[in-house]
């Protein structure tokens, strides 16, 4: 008699066959036919005209980038702002006030070379990021301007009596 052991189970059509028994290959399985009719295909959407207009280089205004724009600076920040920094944190108060609009004098004597080297390359880097200008005005003394500010001839003078400010 055989054992339970000696038989496999046939998935698919549920039988048990003989391990030494031959298993039959799989028949090529094939899809019914379709008895679906075909519909028909909607005709493709037409295009129509965006709402969105785009505006052409003959349309648009003429703008000139080599004139600089001038804009009021507020009284609060008409005054240029003196900075003697004593270590490298100080920078963050040049920054804030350059990025505010308002030039501020850097007063870099009596400061140590290192650290005076540091500060130069700080403000030197902030200016040109902003678009603005760094000017040597005195002896270790610069003048950092935002993009399109000017210093008054007054406040210039009035740098100048401080001793921050040669003409």
């Amino acid at each position: 008699v055989d054992s339970d052991d000696d038989y496999d189970y046939l998935e698919g059509d549920g039988s048990y066959y003989l391990e030494e028994d031959q298993v039959p290959a799989e028949e090529p399985q094939t899809a019914p036919p379709s008895y679906e009719r075909a519909r028909p295909v909607a005709p493709a959407a037409t295009v129509t005209r965006s709402a969105v207009r785009t505006i052409s280089d003959s349309e648009s205004p003429a703008v000139d980038v080599t004139k600089p724009i001038i804009r009021p600076v507020p009284a609060s920040s008409a005054r240029v702002q003196v900075v003697e920094p004593k270590g490298f944190n100080d920078a963050q108060e040049v920054g804030e006030r350059i990025k505010s609009g308002q030039p501020v004098i850097v007063n870099l004597q009596g400061v140590d070379s290192d650290l005076k080297r540091r500060l130069i390359d700080f403000c030197s880097g902030l200016t040109y990021a902003i678009g603005g200008s760094m000017s040597r005005v005195s002896d270790q003394v610069f003048l950092l301007t935002p993009a399109n500010v000017d210093v008054s001839d007054e406040e210039k003078d009035r740098l100048a009596a401080r001793g921050l400010y040669q003409k």
